[in-house]
């Protein structure tokens, strides 16, 4: 383990942060030039992509960052409460005072979902042993996810049901 509050660990964190993000970011690169009609170059982006979660996955491990599953979902509740109660609520009021509507509504609906999260991680937390088995669709416009069958509409960003992927 890394001691806390030493450089290495803050190193650590910061290039997990930016690793994470290269693989999302490269991720959106590859599904435009799929879009464009470059799948190699779609390709190379998915490649890149996944070998920064290679990255990310090793310095969060040389981190200790992962727990028992109990801990872990305890440590899901606060990151996703945090979000909820004191990350998005000031976004969103710059977003609206900025007149930056797609922002806004990018917070808003992350917001609600983080939410939704943080019940459902507290769910599993208090009941893990006796957790039955469900499926779990996620919205792809607003991320809202769900237990069991997927809603006709979202509640979140009203979209419709077809819209909902099924996570395996």
């Amino acid at each position: 383990m890394v001691k806390e509050g030493s450089k290495t660990l803050e190193n650590l964190k910061e290039a997990f942060a930016g690793e994470s993000q290269a693989n999302r970011k490269y991720l959106s690169f590859a599904a435009k030039a799929d879009a464009e009609g470059y799948p190699q170059a779609a390709k190379l982006f998915r490649a890149a992509a996944d070998a920064e979660t290679v990255h990310a996955l090793a310095h969060f491990r040389a981190m200790d960052g992962i727990k028992s599953t109990k801990e872990n979902l305890a440590a899901a509740v606060g990151g996703e409460t945090f979000e909820f109660r004191n990350m998005y609520p000031p976004m969103i009021q710059t977003a609206d005072a900025e007149g930056e509507n797609a922002a806004q509504v990018s917070f808003m609906n992350a917001n609600a979902v983080e939410e939704i999260h943080a019940r459902l991680y507290q769910k599993y937390l208090d009941n893990l042993a006796s957790i039955p088995a469900a499926e779990i669709f996620v919205c792809q416009v607003c991320g809202n996810t769900v237990e069991g069958n997927a809603p006709d509409i979202c509640p979140v960003c009203g979209s419709p049901k077809a819209k909902f992927k099924l996570i395996g």
